[in-house]
């Protein structure tokens, strides 16, 4: 509605003149254009003028009793000036089409500029599906444990968008620098082991040299994540926000209470697929830490306060989930071959079993998420008070 609305924009209504002497019209004021007729002292009504916007001349009857025509107008009646309702109507008309169409306009532009996100989205999302169609159709055996290289695809194409919003908005907002500290030491361990032994390959052809090729770009792109928010864009980074286990430690350095303890499990239990220890014991480290690595992410999106995470930001821990359920797709039905040399099934099990938490605690995430892509808004996640499920 315009701020000079109907109310405001009104001309106030004045009473009629005052006395009004012999042979003078009654002036009516400016107002509701005059239904009401205003007594007259000399005995005659002062008429009104027409109805609404109408407001012709008001006029003296004759006096009784041979009186003169004198009139003394009381108040005048609603006289015939103001025009009423009329032309002040007809101009308010006017502009609330105006801001009608304004209004409709700046929908019209929100809804264009929703719409070419929504564009963007898919148009990156269907890129991804294709690239990832070809490899299947084209560089791998077909065999189910392209599962695995599927779900390493997936991460890479996360964090090459992550690296896409870092260094094209020139921001770190939003982005957990303990997470990639986590992901770095991830990549870097599982490297140690797959480059040395195939224990942990898969077995589909693409578990070659694709999968080592997709691994380590996968590392570049954490550490290259990792330098701009720490270097070129570190005033942008939002450390206040990222507060997870910053307790007893020096800021920054929350991470060691995820990287140290999954350290000690994996040492103690791990498989045994290539009879080696260092190289069986990083690819469980890795394995194990991955699965609890996006925790001081997620737990960053519930410290901002407005609770809006940019949807580049979303996409990127989006294709980090995903990939992580391609993982446990493969894992579920394999685990039994994660055994200890002893023949104990307990790694499978606690590698099946942390990658089905880490599904869990991205619940919620994955539903705003829908809601964001879906309506090509921001994704918003519940205040504190409503905190996700995960912390």
């Amino acid at each position: 509605m315009s701020s000079e609305g109907p109310y405001t924009r009104q001309r106030a209504g004045g009473g009629g003149g005052g006395g009004v002497y012999p042979g003078q019209q009654g002036l009516g004021g400016a107002g509701y254009g005059g239904a009401a007729p205003g007594y007259g002292h000399g005995g005659g009504y002062g008429g009104g003028g027409s109805g609404y916007g109408g407001g012709g001349a008001s006029y003296a009857a004759p006096g009784y009793g041979g009186q003169s025509q004198q009139q003394s107008s009381y108040g005048g009646g609603y006289g015939g000036q103001g025009g009423g309702y009329g032309t002040t109507n007809e101009t308010f008309s006017v502009e609330a089409l105006s801001d009608q169409g304004d209004a409709s306009k700046r929908k019209g532009g929100k809804r264009s500029m929703a719409l070419q996100a929504l564009n963007k989205n898919v148009i990156m999302w269907a890129a991804f599906f294709t690239v990832t169609l070809f490899v299947y159709f084209v560089l791998s055996g077909r065999d189910f444990s392209f599962l695995m290289t599927y779900g390493a695809m997936s991460r890479m194409f996360g964090f090459g968008i992550l690296n896409l919003k870092t260094f094209t908005s020139k921001r770190a907002t939003g982005i957990s620098v303990k997470t990639l500290q986590l992901y770095s030491l991830v990549f870097f361990f599982r490297l140690t082991s797959i480059i040395r032994h195939e224990g942990y390959l898969p077995y589909d052809k693409s578990g070659d040299w694709l999968y080592h090729l997709i691994e380590i770009m996968s590392l570049i792109f954490t550490a290259s994540a990792l330098w701009g928010c720490l270097v070129p864009f570190k005033s942008t980074y939002q450390g206040d926000m990222d507060k997870f286990g910053e307790m007893n430690v020096p800021p920054g350095y929350g991470a060691v209470y995820l990287a140290v303890p999954v350290l000690i499990v994996s040492l103690i239990v791990h498989p045994n697929l290539n009879s080696d220890f260092l190289s069986d014991c990083a690819w469980t480290y890795a394995m194990y830490l991955e699965s609890l690595a996006l925790v001081p992410q997620l737990y960053m999106f519930q410290k901002q306060t407005t609770g809006v995470v940019e949807l580049l930001t979303a996409h990127f821990v989006a294709a980090l989930g995903f990939g992580r359920v391609m993982e446990f797709l493969f894992w579920a039905y394999s685990y039994h071959e994660l055994q200890t040399k002893n023949g104990s099934k307990m790694p499978g099990y606690l590698a099946l079993f942390s990658q089905f938490v880490q599904l869990v605690l991205m619940l919620d995430f994955f539903w705003y998420y829908y809601l964001a892509v879906k309506n090509a808004t921001p994704l918003v996640l519940p205040s504190q008070g409503n905190a996700m499920g995960m912390v």
